[in-house]
């Protein structure tokens, strides 16, 4: 985070530790008192009323980097691999994709047009036998969808999964028998179905052999990504490896909205143009009167009513709604749509959405990665991915377990594979 002396309330939150309802409350109550910005009311609260907070002093501490170089080919497998967010980043840490998995159709183009010499198998994955990569590969990852299961008995197995993708990502992860697997998927995975979803996947890996480190939920916009996403990480580690993986370090430096669109310290040039979405005329007549980092609260009432419709009357603060980003804050978590009403990614200066090329930079895809299909194909495409800085940053944390691995061994990767579990 960037040291300054005033944070929003977002900005607050995260550096303490609390949620924004518990310091709206605490300000009300005159525990941790807000000031108001002039023009838009927000609260803001000063550095020196947050100094008291330990946990304001570690997560400022500083993260110079997580770089580290491979000592060895190190290679992965990639299931449901979307459009190669975290393949790129995997390959930018250094770790070469064997092959990748994906069943949409213009995803899968995507990944042949940017990569010829990457291995696509296009298709269902239930569809694929991967025993030929057996201890042939040191990574197995995949972004699959979250389902619940159908419990058969105390303890969750394999086979009770059947039917749902994380099965196959398991499957696929006994079939190969690598030393690592790392799933992610969204932070809602924690109370799916009252956590009993996430325990199942646990206990799974362990049936077949992993064990699961802690889970985290690890925020895109610490790992140099100028977006508010969070995505949760599961890593299982090979039984038979003695190695404990760690999560990457978060760094210091929080990237803006302008550091993804403009020239500087995150690209060296301007965003390119590219084609985008457009709103009807009715509804950019509404978000031409919101002003930067504001939201339809920002509206004349009558406006508010009109546009919100029956959520106007509803509870909660629905600030996805009218939204438009500030050039000076990380966009929020892009959607597979620029244009839905309920998550709003209106531009700062200009009343539109994000273009393709804006939403490519957002999610810190490089400029030369081209995406395949229509304009919808290529939002949907880019609002799944993993942001490509994020994935690189997980590849380091892979690669330095790796080499600790393998030094460990003081051999070679076929005398290591031939010690791995049935």
């Amino acid at each position: 985070m960037v040291i300054k002396d005033y944070y929003t309330l977002a900005e607050a939150s995260e550096l303490i530790g609390k949620d924004k309802s518990t310091l709206r409350r605490w300000d009300n109550e005159g525990k941790l008192p807000a000031v108001r910005e002039p023009m838009s009311n927000y609260r803001v609260y000063r550095r020196e009323d947050l100094l008291p907070f330990k946990e304001f002093y570690s997560d400022i501490s500083e993260t110079i980097s997580n770089f580290v170089e491979p000592k060895g080919l190190y290679t992965v497998l990639e299931l449901f691999a979307g459009a190669g967010g975290l393949a790129i980043g995997l390959e930018q840490a250094g770790i070469k994709c064997v092959a990748l998995n994906e069943i949409d159709k213009w995803a899968c183009e995507t990944l042949r047009a940017n990569r010829p010499n990457w291995k696509v198998l296009e298709g269902d994955v239930r569809n694929f036998d991967f025993k030929k990569y057996e201890n042939q590969v040191d990574v197995v990852t995949g972004g699959f969808p979250c389902q619940s299961f159908s419990y058969a008995g105390k303890r969750l197995g394999l086979e009770d999964a059947r039917g749902t993708l994380f099965y196959e990502f398991a499957r696929a992860v006994k079939e190969v028998k690598p030393l690592i697997c790392v799933g992610e998927n969204v932070k809602g995975l924690l109370n799916h179905d009252g956590g009993k979803t996430l325990e199942g996947m646990i206990s799974i890996l362990d049936e077949i052999g992993y064990k699961v480190v802690p889970v985290e939920v690890l925020k895109a916009i610490k790992y140099n990504v100028p977006q508010k996403r969070e995505r949760l990480i599961l890593v299982g580690v090979r039984k038979d490896v003695e190695v404990q993986y760690e999560y990457p370090k978060p760094y210091k430096k929080i990237y803006t909205l302008a550091d993804a669109l403009k020239k500087g310290t995150l690209y060296n040039s301007d965003v390119p143009y590219s084609v985008g979405a457009k709103y009807p005329n009715s509804k950019k007549e509404v978000l031409d009167l919101v002003p930067q980092k504001g939201y339809w609260r920002d509206l004349p009432i009558e406006i508010q009513k009109s546009f919100m419709g029956k959520s106007f009357y509803l509870g909660g603060g629905k600030t996805g709604m009218a939204r438009r980003i500030g050039w000076d804050e990380p966009c929020l978590t892009l959607t597979c749509s620029p244009a839905q009403k309920q998550t709003e990614r209106c531009h700062p200066e200009e009343t539109r959405p994000f273009t393709v090329r804006e939403y490519a930079r957002i999610q810190t895809f490089p400029d030369e990665w081209q995406f395949k299909g229509s304009s919808a194909h290529q939002y949907k495409q880019i609002g799944n991915a993993v942001p490509v800085n994020l994935g690189k940053e997980i590849g380091y944390s892979i690669v330095s377990f790796l080499n600790k691995v393998y030094n460990l061994s003081n051999s070679n990767k076929s005398d290591l594979v031939t010690s791995s579990v049935s």
